[in-house]
């Protein structure tokens, strides 16, 4: 079964999506016809364009050219279910500009899950590509396909919590191998604490030689194991721990590039500093100088790791290979005793909250200092709150009144504010009418009210709205003009940073934004910052 990558990346920019699914993939042309799906007032065009046992791929595009919301498409892909009940939709928009590959996990005690996956015009579209690897038949399979294999072959592929798990088993196997390979340490509890701590450093590199940071390669420390063995001699023992792996951690990951000799930097390449701790020398390396693991060790974790996708965007999107940072979330829950040591895994949006808010007033302070003074020299950054209040007041808050923000990952704009029901906008003016306002407006009969939060009351809903109201005031009269105050009134600062940036004439303001990421200083150099906040243009 021939897998040509080139020819399948051609026909997802081309947007073939016909192509790519019965030429390369091995689906079957569907006879059906295009049908008119409506959803939230909204007509849309949805043709199924290949087929496998009767599992359907549909092709979904707006009447008006433009990807729904993803609430919308949820309600599409309901209307679709009727048509044909084992599906994938994939929806584009007129300008084949980006597309939308949606599955929909259906497990029996649990709620339906969706599971998106996003390509834009200009991207390599690796991702998605290798998750569609694994949709390919080939004619030895056919006698055998049921409509059920196919679904699982989808499930399989799209579905990230799955292959999660199957990492940490192959993880929790692999680990119990590698500690057979470690010599010089003492103690079955401390050759295991030592093999965690390298695999943990090893899984960590995998995920950052893949974006090209470690010497420009993507298969760094495979290429750097076969680099040593060639200049040594091959060998089973302990070369490459030795003379290059150690070496990379504490002297090259854990120190700063100027303090580097040519030489070191001849055998390392180019490497980031990234000062995080876990490439510092560790107790047990201290205390046992004759530590060694045997190069064989390697080539079999490298064997393993190899076998997934490592991907440091988002959440998720390979074949039923790929992974992402959260593994390391799941494999640090299962590995310890969450009841003992209190330690549990706090996942990107709660981090993500804090990184920023910790960040931003930092990242413009120090761009202050570049520009001497970043009001006077910087004015729009902040006369862009009083244009367009409503884009920097976060969706959550302003869910029902400039944002539908049922969908977090793609909050709608909306105009004029949803209007609450009478009975509760009496008692805004009326205190002695608010004998209902502590009951959850998720009691009340019927669809979810569109302009409410699930399981918010009455009273938190009216406080979250005065609340944005007077958030909005004070955005519009120009009263926020200090850092801090983004922190404050919970803004969103990154994205007004990015605005800011993009609408600036003055090459000297982007120069200052990307000498502040890159050159943040003090205790904790920002080289490795500056990779996090790469979404500074």
């Amino acid at each position: 079964m021939t897998f040509d990558i080139e020819r399948m990346r051609a026909c997802l920019r081309r947007f073939d999506l016909t192509g790519l699914l019965v030429e390369e993939l091995g689906w079957d042309h569907h006879p059906g016809s295009t049908v008119t799906i409506s959803a939230q007032e909204q007509h849309f065009r949805a043709e199924p364009i290949a087929e496998k046992q009767g599992f359907v791929v549909w092709r979904c595009e707006a009447v008006d050219g433009r990807i729904p919301s993803h609430s919308i498409r949820r309600q599409i892909e309901t209307r679709i279910t009727e048509r044909a009940f084992e599906h994938l939709i994939v929806f584009v928009d007129d300008a084949r500009r980006e597309q939308v590959w949606q599955w929909v996990r259906r497990e029996a005690g649990k709620p339906d899950a969706s599971r998106e996956y996003i390509y834009r015009a200009g991207q390599t579209g690796e991702p998605l590509l290798q998750r569609l690897h694994a949709l390919k038949f080939g004619l030895d399979e056919e006698e055998a396909l049921t409509i059920s294999l196919v679904a699982n072959r989808v499930k399989g592929a799209l579905n990230a919590e799955q292959v999660t798990k199957r990492f940490y088993d192959h993880f929790q196997e692999e680990l119990k191998n590698f500690r057979q390979f470690i010599e010089g340490i003492e103690g079955s509890t401390d050759v295991d604490w030592y093999a965690s701590l390298m695999l943990n450093r090893l899984m960590f590199i995998y995920f950052i030689q893949r974006r090209g940071f470690l010497d420009g390669d993507p298969d760094y420390l495979r290429n750097r194991l076969e680099r040593v063995r060639e200049a040594r001699g091959a060998d089973s023992f302990h070369d490459f721990y030795r003379i290059f792996l150690r070496r990379l951690f504490h002297e090259g990951l854990g120190r700063p590039q100027a303090e580097r000799s040519p030489k070191l930097t001849a055998l390392l390449g180019e490497v980031p500093f990234l000062n995080g701790g876990i490439f510092d020398v560790h107790d047990l390396e201290r205390d046992n100088p004759d530590l060694r693991i045997r190069d064989e060790a390697f080539e079999r974790l490298f064997d393993l790791f190899d076998k997934y996708a490592w991907h440091l965007d988002e959440r998720p999107r390979a074949k039923d290979n790929e992974i992402n940072p959260d593994v390391l979330g799941h494999i640090f829950e299962k590995s310890i005793n969450q009841k003992e040591k209190g330690a549990y895994y706090t996942k990107e949006d709660v981090t993500g909250y804090m990184a920023e808010s910790a960040i931003i007033p930092r990242l413009l302070d120090l761009a202050a200092e570049r520009m001497d003074g970043i009001v006077r020299s910087f004015p729009q950054l902040f006369d862009l709150l009083a244009k367009d209040p409503d884009r920097y007041i976060r969706p959550p808050v302003g869910h029902g009144l400039s944002w539908d923000a049922r969908d977090r990952e793609d909050p709608v704009r909306i105009d004029p504010p949803l209007e609450l029901p009478d009975w509760i906008t009496a008692g805004i003016g009326d205190p002695a009418k608010r004998t209902s306002w502590n009951r959850s407006t998720s009691q009340e009969k019927g669809p979810p009210l569109a302009y409410a939060h699930p399981h918010e009351t009455w009273r938190q809903l009216v406080a979250r709205r005065e609340r944005y109201a007077r958030v909005r005031e004070t955005l519009v009269s120009g009263g926020v003009r200090d850092a801090n105050d983004l922190v404050t009134l919970n803004l969103d600062g990154q994205r007004l940073i990015l605005d800011a940036i993009r609408a600036t004439d003055q090459p000297e303001v982007v120069h200052a934004f990307w000498d502040a990421t890159t050159n943040w200083g003090g205790p904790t150099s920002l080289d490795s910052l500056g990779a996090i906040l790469r979404w500074i243009p």
